[in-house]
Order: structure tokens, then C-alpha cells, then sequence
């Protein structure tokens, strides 16, 4: 038996590749082909955070995205794993205090604690706080891993449409399947300054546009991301560009000056509370809604898909119940 993959994302690539693992034939189809700007996982942070993603997010985020990590690193990736630091500006250090509250797995920090992580930072955020057990990769280098370990194992990535499919995992593509997911735009910058060293993502709160900042390495800074709802993918706006810049030129003066290499906007799919769904409708199984968690949380939403395919077991992420799911 081969099980038909549709969609060759992060979600569909993991999914293929937990799937070979456990030694089951699989076939992947996507008609944009290889990973690329057409996904919206070729945007992402690639921040394996799943602490700080507990200030807004339910419990299953934050459990199940400690698995990210090692998945990522077990399946070629390159994972660097400096934790995670939030800052705030003075007078915003109520939003700081606030951010502590709503985590865990943090160690407080005064000035000289913020220098020594980020040398480049010294003097400039009398607090922070630091997540050691945080990571994060490049999303693009990670899909090409993924694909390139498939297609050692034999799976290439047909752009033909599959004469059936077992897997779902199209992201907002899939909306006429799934009435009640909807499109949470965002929007990205890459820029370019060799006046910035950074050793690891550092997220600057704001009670309006908080950001964060994730190195790529030879001076290069991803900055992300709105969260706008919307599910149109084509059209980065103004106020947003200003936003993060300025937000950047708060962190560090230096960004003001950097290079624009690119920007990027995409959809991310998401159900009504940001959790992901696996739902097995009219004999396909779709696997969606990730909201802002691609890379934290494909790798056990893919481990639970293959064990409901091989062992038969019931993923605690699937609602079956739901009255949007057709038996």
C-alpha cells in the first residue's frame, strides 16, 4: 500500500517522512512541486519556541512543540539551540513582567545578564529574559533537508494531481473541505547589516507591535510578523512595513541602516482557537490548522497521523465530533 500525500509544506513533508520511517510506501503531490515561495512555510520564523508561545497559547502547544527539536535535528536539519530572548524597552516593562507570568521554563535577567547573551545589546534593556530551552532552524534549508531525505528514500514530489488522496495537509487550501478554517495573514522582512551579531532569536515586546528578530547568519535578520485576519496572501502593507522597521530600529539603531533583501507575506491556516486539527473526512485524513506553529508543532501532528495510520491510534488532536466532519 502506498499512502497519497497532498501537499509538500512542512505538514506534508514531515507527514511523508514519519510515514517512510515506519517503512510504509508514500507518495507526495503538490502542483506548486518542491518547497518554495509558493508555501506558506517557505515564510516562516523557524523558531522553536514553544515556552514563549505559551503567553498566548493553550497547553498542547506548549507540550507537544517540545518535540520540535530533535525531530528537526534527527531529520537533517540545522538546529541551533541558544534559547529564545525577550526584551522591553523601560517603558514598556510591564509587558515584560506580564510575558514572565504567563510562561515557564525562563531565568531572569538584569543588564549585564542581557550583555552577556547578546554583546550587541549591552546597555540598551535594563531586563530580559532568557529560554534556554528554545531553538530555532531556517525554514527553507529545513524543507529541502526533508525533501532531499525523501527523495533518497525514493519519494519525489509529483505536481500531477492524485487520482485519490489518503493525507490532506494543503494548509488554507483545503478550505472548501474545511469550512471552519480561515486565513491569519502575515507579513516578513529579511534584511541584511553587518553592524548586527545576534546568537539567537530575540523577541522585543510591545502592547502593539511585538516582534521578533531570528538570525540567518552572515548578517542576515529575518523580523516577523503581523498577524492580521485576513486570509489574502499577496499584498504586504505599508503600515506593517513601518511597523516592524521601527520596531527593529528600537532594538537595535543599527537596523535603520540595514539592506532589504526580501519580503514576504503568506496565509497561515487556522482553526476558531489556534489549535490544529487531524479530521478523517469522507476517507481522507486532513491534517491542519497550524496557525504560527509550522515548525513547532508538524513533527507531532506527523507522528500521531502515522500512528493513526500504522497502529490505529486515536490522535488527541482529532475531533471526529466536530459538526464540520462527515463520518
Amino acid at each position: 500500500m502506498t499512502a497519497t500525500i497532498l501537499g509538500a509544506g512542512v505538514m506534508g513533508l514531515a507527514l511523508a517522512s514519519e510515514l517512510v520511517d515506519r517503512g510504509v510506501g508514500v507518495a507526495v503531490h503538490d502542483r506548486g512541486g518542491a518547497p518554495g515561495p509558493h508555501a506558506c512555510s517557505w515564510w516562516a520564523g523557524g523558531m522553536l519556541a514553544p515556552f514563549c508561545e505559551g503567553e498566548t497559547a493553550e497547553e498542547p502547544v506548549v507540550r507537544l512543540g517540545q518535540e520540535a527539536a530533535g525531530w528537526w535535528r534527527a531529520h537533517g536539519a540545522e538546529v541551533t539551540e541558544g534559547g529564545t530572548l525577550v526584551v522591553a524597552l523601560g517603558r514598556d516593562a510591564g509587558e515584560l513582567a506580564r510575558f514572565a507570568r504567563r510562561t515557564e521554563g525562563h531565568v531572569s535577567l538584569d543588564g549585564e545578564g542581557v550583555a552577556a547573551l547578546e554583546p550587541d545589546l549591552a546597555g540598551r534593556f535594563a531586563r530580559g529574559l532568557h529560554f534556554p530551552g528554545e531553538a530555532h532552524l531556517a525554514p527553507r534549508q529545513a524543507l529541502g533537508a526533508l525533501a532531499a531525505r525523501l527523495a533518497a528514500r525514493g519519494v519525489a514530489i509529483e505536481t500531477a494531481a492524485p487520482e485519490r488522496v489518503d493525507f490532506d495537509c494543503r494548509g488554507l487550501a483545503a478550505r472548501e473541505a474545511l469550512a471552519d478554517l480561515r486565513g491569519v495573514k502575515g507579513e516578513m522582512l529579511v534584511l541584511r547589516t553587518p553592524d548586527v551579531r545576534l546568537a539567537r532569536p530575540v523577541r522585543l515586546l510591545h502592547p502593539r507591535i511585538p516582534l521578533y528578530v531570528v538570525p540567518r547568519g552572515d548578517g542576515v535578520f529575518m523580523l516577523g510578523a503581523t498577524m492580521i485576519e485576513s486570509g489574502e496572501r499577496g499584498r504586504v502593507t505599508a503600515r506593517s512595513l513601518l511597523e516592524m522597521l521601527s520596531a527593529a530600529w528600537a532594538l537595535h539603531p543599527a537596523f535603520g541602516e540595514a539592506e532589504v533583501v526580501e519580503i514576504g507575506v503568506d496565509a497561515r491556516p487556522a482553526f476558531k482557537d489556534n489549535l490544529p486539527r487531524i479530521r478523517r473526512r469522507n476517507g481522507t485524513v486532513y491534517l491542519n490548522g497550524l496557525f504560527r506553529h509550522g515548525f513547532l508543532l508538524a513533527p507531532a501532528m506527523a507522528r500521531m497521523a502515522a500512528e493513526l495510520a500504522v497502529e490505529g491510534k486515536r490522535p488527541e488532536v482529532m475531533d471526529e465530533g466536530s459538526p464540520e466532519v462527515m463520518e
